[in-house]
């Protein structure tokens, strides 16, 4: 009796629960469609975001409840926070330059913003922000996050050679030590961890996004993206993720996300956003990759203190792209600033 008690008063309370949650039909499970769109998951479990399959398993595990998986949450996704009011901000002062408005019109220019300034009130925005584009040197960071994730799986030694190939990828843009770190991982482990369900960096139901497929080197072989055959291909709504993982130690792991900001902090090539926010931020702390190749110019930096907390990234095909970037960085750093 006690038993059937138990059981009908959880049917009810899961009920007057689901009741309040808001429904959104877009989402899929596995990019599969559920039951006709008619019965989906909550927003905030749903596995197209951070949340991934994992937690929604461990939402059905017996004698866990909702309350505990909640709290296991405690980062709410990136996608969830977009924030119309910044976009409209953004899109404002971003068209406002002609040349700007043109460039994004046509898709030939992205940018994604991250305000991370209020941990409870994060906010998201982004102009084509699902639109992949070339993105040179910029995707070494999915070689950074793929050579971690082996380093766990015990498939990569952390050797001296390794660590300081990685520094070099990251600090210096290095293409023959991101090549041998490529090498070491392989185009099939990379492309697995970017197509994690617990990260999806690279996700064909949201535009793609960081893809390696080539060697940053004259030969070898070449595995381009399946959607638009990108050899380094990226989105910015990919990369604030990827950042936005990475500032609440969630890329890979607590303490590999700790590692790869060592490799990000403090930039050693001064151009693009850092040449600005060496000007308007000289005391924040600045973790960065970019990269050039003919007229694609990609740029990626979070900011933090004094009174900065965001992710700002911009991926511009125009061979003034370099000027853009300049340009570009310090109209969002007066945007997100405190």
């Amino acid at each position: 009796m006690f038993k059937r008690s138990f059981f009908f008063l959880l049917s009810v309370l899961t009920i007057l629960f689901m009741s309040t949650v808001r429904y959104d039909g877009d989402h899929t499970i596995n990019q599969q469609l559920t039951e006709a769109g008619v019965v989906t998951l909550p927003t905030f479990l749903s596995p197209a975001e951070e949340s991934s399959s994992v937690l929604i398993d461990s939402f059905f595990k017996e004698g866990v409840s909702l309350a505990d998986v909640v709290k296991e949450k405690a980062v709410p996704a990136l996608r969830g926070r977009t924030d119309e009011e910044l976009k409209s901000e953004l899109k404002r002062k971003l068209e406002a330059n002609p040349t700007w408005r043109k460039l994004i019109r046509e898709k030939r220019m992205s940018v994604g913003i991250v305000d991370m300034s209020d941990d409870s009130n994060v906010k998201y925005a982004a102009l084509n922000g699902r639109h992949m584009m070339y993105a040179a040197s910029l995707p070494k960071i999915a070689v950074l996050a793929a050579a971690h994730d082996a380093i766990e799986r015990g498939e990569l030694k952390e050797t001296a050679e390794v660590k300081r190939d990685m520094l070099l990828m990251i600090a210096k843009s290095n293409n023959a030590a991101t090549t041998r770190m490529i090498d070491r991982v392989g185009f099939a482990h990379i492309e697995r961890t970017m197509t994690d369900p617990s990260l999806k960096l690279y996700d064909p139901a949201f535009g793609g996004g960081l893809w390696v497929g080539k060697r940053y080197a004259a030969g070898g072989k070449r595995s381009p993206d399946p959607m638009k055959g990108i050899s380094h291909a990226a989105t910015t709504e990919q990369i604030c993720r990827y950042f936005y993982l990475l500032a609440n130690n969630q890329l890979v792991s607590e303490e590999s996300s700790e590692k790869m900001r060592r490799y990000l902090v403090d930039p050693q090539l001064h151009h693009k956003f850092v040449n600005t926010l060496d000007r308007v931020a000289p005391d924040a702390k600045v973790y960065r990759k970019s990269g050039s190749w003919s007229s694609f110019h990609a740029d990626v930096a979070m900011v933090q203190g004094p009174g900065r907390n965001y992710i700002m990234t911009a991926l511009v095909d125009d061979p003034a792209g370099e000027q853009i970037c300049r340009e570009l960085a310090a109209v969002l750093d007066g945007m997100l600033k405190q």
